[in-house]
């Protein structure tokens, strides 16, 4: 197997189909074959990237997750960025999550800042 940037579907699969016949033969990943491997998972995960890209989720419903995971109300994020009508219309999309709150939401909940901010 050539290895090279992947192209086509066709390429991805072929590769996928590669790879995996290479697992069944229990290669040694230190080896040349090992490097290989390793190689075309890489030219697959850039490829998967670009066309299978997964989306962030939505800001709000990660917030409102972490909120239920950690017993949390309204009323405790409004200690954190204000009034409870205003983390209610955050909540509800009728507010914009501005940086500051994003930041105070990073911090308290421990959601990532890429998914706050994309």
């Amino acid at each position: 197997m050539e290895l090279q940037i992947i192209k086509t579907e066709k390429e991805y699969l072929d590769l996928l189909e590669w790879v995996d016949k290479q697992f069944d033969l229990n290669i040694v990943p230190d080896s040349k074959e090992g490097q290989r491997v390793q190689i075309a998972l890489l030219l697959i995960k850039q490829y998967e990237d670009v066309h299978y890209a997964i989306p962030f989720p939505d800001a709000m419903e990660i917030v409102k997750l972490k909120m239920s995971e950690n017993g949390l109300m309204n009323k405790d994020l409004a200690n954190w960025i204000g009034s409870k009508g205003y983390v209610s219309a955050l909540l509800n999309g009728k507010k914009p999550l501005t940086l500051r709150i994003a930041k105070v939401l990073h911090q308290k909940l421990g959601i990532p800042a890429e998914v706050l901010l994309a």
